[in-house]
């Protein structure tokens, strides 16, 4: 499929920026590099799966963006160091980061190894702080820049994925001190928190959770999964110059997900309201493709 990302921000927004996105060949990470490289931006991939970026680096050059990408071990310091360097050396700077790659598994507490608590709080806590910590020091001290730092739903506690919860929670902590600590730089850093988004990433999940995660979307009072577009658009305005004087920030992309509560009775919006202007499904990525769980 070839075409243009239908983003509702102007083009040329990020024309002569480079931004660099965690965990690009996949999901949300894919997206919001697809929309980022519609709006000017050259985009640099970062990533352990060197096929995955160099398919989506080719499906941003095929559309007409800029776009470069590395494999890259987040968890490890060196090549983290590393990657940055090169980036800063063959572009000159960075003017933005999203702070995208993650993973967990599904586990109750009491089944989690040590060795699977570390790898996981390693991928979503640790890791995201070795690549913000370098762009800061290796350009954006010197230069400013927006840092876009991605969550997940952590209100109210992530039963069955307490590693991951855990990490989200402390990135959190870490895009609130970041951001205080880094503003004399003129250095932006907020969160994006998504919420059930029908994502690649949920094909990740085994077979014998498939009815959990398509059941989910009952607990969901916007009565449906989050887009990929949507999650992207949250992401593309935090970076923007509207975001100029928001930093320290969490945008909960989750339709009202945390909010529910026991006893309130059935929270899902009906078909037909769905359909209402306020809170139609946007999807403006037109590479999206569902996870397979989700079709029919």
């Amino acid at each position: 499929m070839t075409g243009h990302y239908r983003s509702v921000f102007a083009p040329g927004l990020f024309a002569g920026q480079v931004i660099v996105v965690t965990g690009g060949g996949s999901g949300i990470g894919r997206c919001t590099a697809h929309e980022l490289a519609s709006l000017g931006a050259h985009v640099v991939l970062l990533g352990r799966k060197l096929d995955k970026l160099q398919a989506v680096a080719e499906e941003i050059i095929v559309d007409g963006g800029r776009c470069t990408f590395h494999a890259c071990d987040i968890r490890d310091e060196t090549s983290v160091q590393d990657i940055v360097q090169a980036t800063v050396v063959a572009h000159g700077r960075i003017h933005g980061l999203v702070n995208n790659a993650g993973g967990q598994y599904i586990s109750p507490l009491e089944k989690i190894s040590a060795k699977g608590w570390d790898a996981v709080v390693a991928t979503n806590l640790t890791g995201g702080f070795l690549v913000a910590r370098e762009c800061y020091l290796q350009s954006m001290q010197a230069h400013g820049g927006a840092i876009v730092n991605i969550v997940a739903d952590v209100w109210g506690s992530m039963p069955g994925m307490a590693h991951s919860g855990a990490a989200r929670a402390g990135m959190v902590s870490f895009t609130e001190t970041a951001a205080l600590e880094w503003a004399k730089s003129g250095v932006r850093v907020n969160a994006v928190a998504p919420g059930y988004i029908a994502s690649s990433g949920m094909d990740h999940y085994p077979p014998e959770a498939v009815p959990m995660l398509r059941e989910m979307v009952q607990t969901v009072p916007a009565g449906r999964f989050g887009t990929e577009a949507e999650t992207s658009a949250g992401i593309v305005f935090l970076l923007s110059p509207a975001a100029s004087f928001i930093s320290g920030s969490v945008l909960r992309i989750d339709g009202a997900r945390p909010q529910v509560r026991m006893g309130w009775g059935q929270v899902a919006a009906p078909p037909e309201v769905q359909q209402r202007d306020a809170v139609r499904p946007f999807d403006g990525f037109h590479r999206y493709v569902p996870p397979k769980l989700l079709k029919p």
